[in-house]
């Protein structure tokens, strides 16, 4: 297995057509049993190659994360995810045809001789995803292997959308990051429980409860599949009450009574918002009105205001309908 580095590679790369020389290199350094920051189009995801225990043991140490909480495998196709299942029911089928390459992780029975016991925590069950960027997948296709990637950072806390974010919490803890710029989601993908009749949402997503359900034509159960406290594997990455948290606290407060919480917060509170308003000479930063533009700012955002020293970070909640269900999960996550 190989040391740690002591200063973390950064090359950058294009993200629509990524140069064959760096691709070969970086499969180059994953076949080794090395750790490369990838990125994707939810997040930056740190890889290992699936099928190396040694290697992937190396991703839970540079996290600080708990064994018992499974990786996401990615793959570079429908016909390789089959490959790594025991069972790829019709709800999987259905759903991998439609949203593959794309930001939906697909939880179905592995196939233990495949998917070494380190990747699922020892459970039975495999999180798997064919990713929609062209630098990763141009890796899986170089490396002809799966790789697991959950988010490249530090166990629990906010998620990276670009390079820089990668940087912050594991530098000198992994050989490589491919800087391709900022992620297009900026929210972790959609993942589905397949193996459950009617399939149930385990965290939600790019893609929403709506259209799972059209594609399916059927039922998808959305109640909350979060956990404070677990004994044994997870079924899935992702289910942890409390995740993607800045150091800094956070709060979320209802707009109608945001102002009044400010009052009782003190100066040195910063706010984020889907308006642009004076709040009292406080740093407030603006999001859009609208889910989706909304999530792809969402952790840069909180990693700018967590950056700038403030006592508590004051979000205005976001609306409660399906629409921003994915939002409104990462908050609540961050605020646990």
């Amino acid at each position: 297995m190989p040391l740690p580095p002591r200063s973390t590679d950064v090359v950058g790369v294009d993200p629509d057509r990524p140069d064959e020389a760096i691709v070969r290199e970086t499969a180059h350094i994953l076949a080794r049993g090395g750790l490369v920051a990838l990125p994707t189009e939810t997040v930056y995801g740190l890889a290992a190659c699936a099928d190396e225990p040694a290697a992937v043991s190396r991703v839970f140490e540079a996290k600080g994360r708990p064994a018992t909480n499974p990786l996401i495998v990615h793959v570079a196709s429908l016909a390789a995810a089959r490959d790594l299942a025991e069972d790829f029911p019709p709800a999987a089928e259905s759903l991998a045809a439609r949203a593959w390459p794309g930001p939906l992780t697909l939880v179905v029975r592995r196939r233990r001789e495949r998917v070494p016991d380190v990747v699922t925590g020892g459970g039975p069950t495999v999180a798997l995803r064919v990713p929609a960027h062209p630098v990763m997948l141009a890796v899986l296709h170089a490396l002809g292997r799966p790789l697991a990637a959950p988010s490249a950072n530090r166990f629990q806390t906010l998620s990276p959308t670009t390079a820089a974010h990668v940087l912050r919490s594991l530098d000198g803890r992994i050989e490589r990051v491919l800087d391709a710029g900022p992620t297009a989601h900026g929210l972790e993908s959609t993942v589905v429980d397949a193996t459950t009749t009617p399939p149930r949402v385990l965290r939600p997503g790019p893609i929403p409860l709506d259209l799972l359900r059209e594609w399916l034509g059927a039922d998808v159960t959305a109640r909350d599949a979060r956990v404070d406290e677990h004994e044994g594997p997870l079924p899935s990455p992702g289910m942890l009450r409390r995740h993607y948290a800045p150091a800094t606290r956070l709060v979320v407060v209802r707009a109608d009574a945001l102002e009044e919480a400010l009052r009782s917060l003190g100066p040195n509170a910063a706010v984020m918002t889907r308006r642009a308003r004076a709040l009292g000479g406080r740093r407030v930063v603006a999001l859009p009105d609208d889910p989706v533009a909304y999530g792809a700012m969402l952790f840069a955002a909180l990693h700018r205001l967590d950056d700038e020293g403030h006592e508590v970070l004051v979000v205005e909640a976001v609306p409660d309908d399906e629409a921003w269900a994915a939002v409104r999960d990462r908050l609540s996550r961050a605020e646990s």
